[in-house]
């Protein structure tokens, strides 16, 4: 089976299952989330208050973590979902947003990532300062290249048995052994905030229909990939990307899925 395929089959999967995807995620991104997991076909919901996580974790199909705007709470309630997660086995996602900017987000970013996330996402600076030691970021913004990212990836994927997801111009998904090359997207999606966010979303979703991680994570980063570059051909600037986006998740055809670039 093609990789366009596999895609294709995926979300016919998802569509049909509509799964519940619980999201610990920020306060900037919380609208644009939820909108991409309802317009592919999920059912999102934003659940983070540290008395009822664990209880939601026990319903969702998969769980989403994203440590954009943190707090103490907030922490709490990520650990106490994370530590659920894993004890029942359901999928989980983190996003380790930022990482490398402060020792609170690094120190954050590191504990979740022992905490077994099926999947982390992040840019390659992200990637870089969970992988390296004292390395500082500029906050949301990578300053690397995704390729640059590559080899710190794998060490990652292996010393935390999880598959680490690079975003960049071109995307690169690896467990350690295998990586995936993503050459889906569109420039114009850089100048939307939370683009990363909603891709980590959408992880989420194809993790709890896709068994194999590495294959959820690299169909997931295809679909917002091919979803983009299709919604910026009717875009006029970043505004109007962000509706037509949402439009194309939820018209999303065997046609279009054709144009996943996946090796």
């Amino acid at each position: 089976m093609s990789h366009a395929a596999a895609v294709w089959d995926t979300l016919q999967k998802l569509r049909a299952c509509r799964p519940l995807i619980q999201n610990i995620t920020n306060y900037v991104v919380m609208n644009n989330t939820a909108n991409a997991l309802l317009a592919i076909g999920a059912s999102p919901a934003m659940v983070h208050a540290s008395e009822e996580v664990e209880e939601f974790v026990s319903i969702a199909h998969a769980l989403v973590i994203n440590i954009g705007t943190l707090s103490p709470s907030w922490v709490t309630g990520m650990r106490l979902a994370a530590a659920h997660a894993r004890t029942l086995g359901k999928p989980w996602v983190l996003d380790p947003v930022g990482a490398g900017a402060t020792p609170l987000r690094t120190s954050t970013a590191l504990q979740l990532l022992g905490m077994k996330p099926a999947v982390v996402r992040g840019n390659a600076s992200e990637i870089l300062a969970l992988s390296e030691a004292n390395r500082a970021t500029r906050g949301v913004d990578s300053m690397d290249s995704s390729s640059s990212a590559l080899e710190s990836g794998k060490k990652l994927a292996r010393s935390f048995e999880t598959v680490v997801t690079i975003s960049g111009a071109i995307d690169y998904v690896t467990d350690g052994e295998r990586v995936l090359h993503v050459e889906n997207g569109h420039e114009m999606m850089t100048r939307v905030t939370g683009m990363g966010c909603t891709a980590t979303a959408i992880i989420g979703a194809f993790l709890a229909v896709q068994q194999d991680p590495l294959l959820a994570a690299a169909q997931a980063m295809a679909v917002l990939g091919v979803a983009g570059e299709i919604a910026a051909t009717r875009a006029a600037g970043p505004g109007s990307l962000q509706l037509h986006l949402l439009d194309v998740l939820y018209t999303l055809d065997e046609q279009s899925i054709s144009a996943v670039r996946i090796s």
